[in-house]
């Protein structure tokens, strides 16, 4: 325990927040807090919670994935088609249904494609600006075309519609999903709402799943405009922390099929956080009215994926058992970094009214936010003292957090112990400028 926890923080033995010290108490707390931080400068840390990267622990652990194919292989797909040579441009049958099972839709809806979705997802977007969607107006010729970006969000999401120029417009998140009001608002009285980006499992940040209801909701949007597409990036659809425990996700493409809007929605994933992050593969799956506009520039930019690579996955995981299965190793190393962070986060912040964060059950991230206007001086504390953040701003559209209050956690790619070390500093710069703001409050 840090010894500024219990400083003036206490009354009959209760925990006393920050925002009820006098000016004495805080200045009290400030100097010893700035006597910690100084302290652990002097220890020469180098710490990296900057993206949610797989450690290299968890690399390892599909290493004998490289041996699922060799030299002395059957190197045929089910159909016949020799992986190695043309042919099969949407996916090896096998592929496309083990990437189904992922997603939870049938075979005949997926095109499997290279190792990224992000890739995927950029396409999809470039190919609507200059081309349009299914005979649309292309979005490029259009005076204004929006976004809609639940925030906090995926900040490479937010990076792509803005390389296009696209406006985008924030949705506040909730523990069900986004603000499904607001979004159904917009959707159905402004046309040029094109999308709205989604990471509907273990939300990146914040870890939340999209309630049954919010997944229908969805469903049934009545949009303005005839090219509105749901890009839903199924990214954790796997990413369990717990055995005994996870968060379940509607089937989108279902549902959007019973709701009479078949072709509203473009659903990505992929195995870069399963098997090698550089040489995973990834898919996408809509309605066949889709995919065949789809495929319509697909076949000009490459005449057939990595289909050895494809091989390789269906020969090594077989099906989605032994996916999951593959994912229980994972789990296993990564809650332990989570509990770090959460005990850490629990002992020293609890009650102090200066901080909340996410629980979740699966993905690859918690969710911060500090008071309102300490975000960016947390991160750059955080990064005097050798322990590099994502940038504060960097979850919601332009780089811009409004209450500059949101950062996020990713615990993946430190060992347990750093990632220790990690919430320890993290809290104590948390403590310091949160002190700080609250000073400024009291001389203003």
């Amino acid at each position: 325990m840090h010894p500024a926890f219990g400083l003036g923080t206490r009354d009959g033995g209760k925990m006393k927040a920050y925002g009820e010290l006098s000016r004495e108490e805080l200045l009290a707390l400030k100097s010893q807090l700035t006597a910690e931080y100084e302290d652990a400068k002097g220890k020469g840390l180098s710490l990296d919670m900057s993206r949610g990267k797989p450690s290299i622990a968890q690399l390892e652990m599909s290493n004998d994935f490289l041996d699922a194919l060799n030299s002395g292989s059957l190197m045929k797909a089910e159909d016949g088609v020799d992986v190695r040579n043309y042919g099969d441009m949407d996916g090896i049958p096998e592929a496309k249904k083990l990437m189904g099972d992922l997603m939870g839709v049938p075979a005949e809806n997926v095109i499997v494609c290279g190792n990224s979705s992000l890739a995927i997802m950029y396409d999809t977007v470039s190919r609507s600006y200059t081309h349009g969607v299914m005979g649309s107006t292309p979005w490029c010729r259009l005076e204004n075309v929006k976004f809609l970006c639940p925030v906090p969000g995926y900040d490479r999401h937010f990076a792509v519609t803005q390389h296009f120029g696209i406006e985008m417009i924030n949705i506040p998140m909730t523990p069900q999903g986004p603000d499904m009001d607001l979004v159904e608002k917009l959707v159905a009285e402004d046309e040029s709402v094109k999308g709205i980006w989604c990471v509907p499992k273990y939300s990146n940040p914040q870890g939340y799943t999209y309630s049954a209801d919010t997944v229908k909701r969805f469903a049934a949007l009545r949009p303005a405009a005839k090219d509105f597409r749901i890009f839903w990036d199924n990214a954790y659809a796997v990413h369990d922390l717990f055995e005994d425990r996870g968060d379940e996700l509607e089937d989108i493409l279902s549902l959007c099929a019973q709701a009479g809007n078949p072709d509203m929605v473009y659903e990505f994933c992929s195995t870069s956080k399963i098997t090698y992050a550089g040489a995973g593969i990834a898919a996408v799956a809509s309605s066949p009215a889709n995919l065949a506009d789809l495929k319509k520039s697909m076949t000009l930019q490459t005449i057939g994926y990595d289909k050895v690579n494809q091989l390789r996955h269906v020969r090594y995981f077989k099906n989605l058992d032994g996916i999951r299965n593959h994912m229980k190793k994972h789990a296993a190393w990564m809650w332990p970094k989570f509990e770090a962070v959460l005990k850490v986060l629990d002992r020293e912040l609890g009650g102090l009214g200066i901080g909340e964060w996410t629980r979740p059950n699966g993905g690859y991230f918690i969710s911060f936010d500090a008071m309102e206007g300490c975000a960016k001086a947390i991160v750059a504390k955080c990064r005097e003292a050798g322990m590099v953040l994502t940038g504060a701003g960097a979850t919601f559209p332009y780089g811009k957090d409004p209450k500059d209050s949101n950062i996020r956690i990713a615990p993946s790619f430190p060992t347990p112990e750093d990632m220790e070390k990690a919430a320890d500093l993290f809290v104590l710069c948390v403590k310091l400028i949160s002190v700080e703001k609250l000073l400024e409050q009291k001389d203003a």
